[in-house]
């Protein structure tokens, strides 16, 4: 019955198969005169995901993490992964030819302090690497006394034989109806923050910013329409879009070319240098610009100015036409995951499921709305004691059963073309434990408080992110992640500047759309992860307010499992907000499900009070 594009992580490159690619790597750099070379996992654009084009790091080693870094010396060579792929990387690299090289423990930089031999060069692609990327490099090199190296051509994609070719997606047009705002009328915004900022120029490196300014969307990486691409906006005049002509239809060349010259990405850099003349000053954003640009505008006698694009916070706020187009995906959405939650009710005790299975039955409910254009990140679906990995991604190797008496965490999301949506829910197979509600309720109480917050105009992510821990600090508890991140209006899942965590410093402003996503996690037993989507709104009229005030509408339509809430650990006022969120989820998703699926959730809404 169940179909998805599902994706496994198999071993495609295999330890041997890695031993002999680092034996080519090592005799094209000696070939070089360079010592050693830098492969990160990252493509020009650090984008989070990259085109198979881009993926030098699984090609080298066989890690298919999101995330690491590859150090490569004469005579000996290190992958360096974050805690979420310390066992991954092991399984999958061969630690004969790689030292597994926890981040916790230490970064790719004090790695390179302590084993580049002095008097070695070492060498790096700038395309691949940022400028504060080349700064930490530098100081590291220099600190072992040896030579850093900016490199013309990736000596890996020289012995790359098979690499696959650059992606050629087609261009489209975002619809005006979605959209909300002419491109022109959005440059013109990015040029006046040009001017206010006193910079003559900016680079847009980020595909996001790309696809935004200009109103187009792609599909040249998975779950998240990018077209890669680049843009220089000037502070007065036309900008320029920096694009491989074979993504542009007729139609749609002609529509960009009435607000934008078009040119192919090859001469980004002859593009950089002539804006960059006569002492301008241009803006490369630090998250994302490669080093190649800023070194070219340095020589073109230009001035460097690193910080966040102003298209960042601009694009984060989203219009009036954005934000009704994510309701009504949430709307599409929710009812896809009804018709889901009743399935894996029915099915789950049965004691045939597996995680992958239920990837599959979703991914399929979701498509059966016609709509779906992809999902916008792997599932994560976790039974038992793998929901307590916070970023398992279940393959063929660690596909689990669905047991009985134990918790199933399911997190996923869902590319429409007029909105994109992420949502968790952690549900009871069986009976749960009372520790089992008891985690999961004061989980649940965090992220009514996130809900429900009333706060000033200014406020920081990290200022509302104690809300959502209380509960479980109180018993001595927490979780290792952000409460919440920005998402993008059928963009990235995972899109800045703004989020709800510890490190959360931008100011949250109206129309930005965030997680709220408190856990909990017992290793080795069970996870729990509860997350809607929330609108950053006007405030309530507060009589005699000093301040002007924010809140939060939520955009996601799934009930809570009720199975695993502990009514006794909630307030009048949280069994309120409960109750009356799942009385607006029947009364919007009800309507538009089969009769099955309305009885379940009429059950699954029901009030907590009976």
């Amino acid at each position: 019955m169940f179909e998805a594009k599902f994706q496994t992580f198999s071993d495609a490159s295999a330890p041997a198969l890695g031993t002999a690619r680092l034996k080519l790597l090592r005799a094209e750099l000696e070939r070089r005169g360079l010592d050693g070379f830098i492969v990160p996992r990252a493509d020009a654009h650090q984008n989070e995901y990259v085109p198979p084009s881009a993926e030098r790091l699984a090609w080298l080693t066989g890690f298919t993490g999101s995330a690491g870094v590859a150090l490569v010396l004469r005579d000996e060579a290190a992958i360096v992964v974050d805690g979420r792929y310390t066992l991954q990387a092991a399984d999958q690299v061969d630690t004969a030819s790689f030292e597994v090289v926890p981040l916790a423990e230490t970064s790719p930089e004090r790695w390179l302090e302590k084993h580049l031999p002095a008097g070695a060069r070492f060498g790096f692609d700038p395309w691949l690497v940022t400028v504060d990327g080349e700064e930490k490099l530098r100081r590291a090199v220099t600190a072992a006394e040896g030579t850093l190296v900016a490199l013309d051509g990736n000596p890996l994609d020289a012995v790359w034989v098979d690499r696959p070719a650059e992606p050629l997606a087609p261009i489209v047009l975002r619809d005006p109806a979605l959209a909300g705002e002419d491109a022109a009328i959005k440059i013109a915004r990015v040029q006046q923050a040009l001017a206010e900022q006193k910079l003559d120029a900016l680079v847009i490196s980020d595909p996001h910013g790309v696809a935004w300014t200009f109103n187009i969307r792609g599909g040249d990486v998975a779950f998240t329409p990018l077209p890669l691409s680049w843009a220089i906006v000037p502070k007065e005049g036309r900008p320029t879009l920096f694009v491989d002509g074979r993504k542009l239809s007729n139609a749609t060349r002609d529509a960009l070319s009435a607000i934008a010259e078009i040119a192919d990405p090859t001469l980004l850099e002859r593009g950089v240098e002539l804006v960059a003349g006569k002492g301008a000053t241009v803006r490369l954003d630090k998250a994302t610009a490669p080093a190649i640009l800023a070194a070219r505008i340095e020589a073109a006698g230009g001035k460097v100015s690193s910080g966040p694009s102003p298209v960042a916070l601009m694009q984060a706020s989203k219009n009036e036409a954005e934000l009704a187009g994510m309701r009504s995906a949430h709307v599409r959405d929710g009812a896809a995951l009804a018709r889901f939650l009743r399935w894996f009710d029915a099915e789950a005790p049965k004691g045939g499921l597996t995680e992958i299975d239920v990837v599959c039955a979703l991914e399929t409910f979701r498509r059966e709305t016609g709509a779906l254009k992809d999902v916008s990140f792997p599932s994560i679906s976790g039974a038992g004691p793998n929901g307590a990995i916070v970023h398992y991604r279940v393959t063929e190797a660690t596909n689990r059963r669905v047991g009985m008496d134990e918790l199933f965490l399911i997190d996923s999301g869902a590319q429409y073309e007029d909105g994109t949506t992420d949502v968790t829910r952690t549900l009871a197979v069986g009976t749960p434990t009372p520790e089992m509600r008891d985690r999961f309720t004061r989980v649940l109480k965090g992220h009514i408080a996130i809900a429900r917050a009333v706060f000033p105009l200014g406020t920081s992510g990290a200022q509302l992110d104690p809300f959502a821990r209380q509960f479980l600090w109180a018993a001595g508890l927490d979780f290792d992640h952000g409460t919440g991140h920005g998402v993008g209006a059928y963009l990235s899942v995972h899109e800045g500047p703004a989020r709800i965590s510890k490190l959360g410093t931008v100011a949250l402003a109206r129309g930005m759309v965030l997680s709220n996503e408190p856990g909990y996690y017992k290793t080795g037993a069970y996870g729990i992860r509860l997350e809607n989507l929330e609108i950053v709104v006007d405030g309530p009229a507060v009589e005699g307010a000093e301040r002007t005030l924010l809140a939060f509408e939520t955009l996601t339509l799934a009930p809570f499992d009720r199975r695993v809430i502990e009514p006794s650990l909630l307030t009048p006022d949280e069994t309120a907000w409960i109750d009356a969120y799942h009385a607006r989820v029947n009364a919007e998703i009800g309507p538009l499900v089969d009769a099955a699926t309305r009885a379940w959730l009429d059950a699954a809404t029901a009030p907590l009070g009976g």
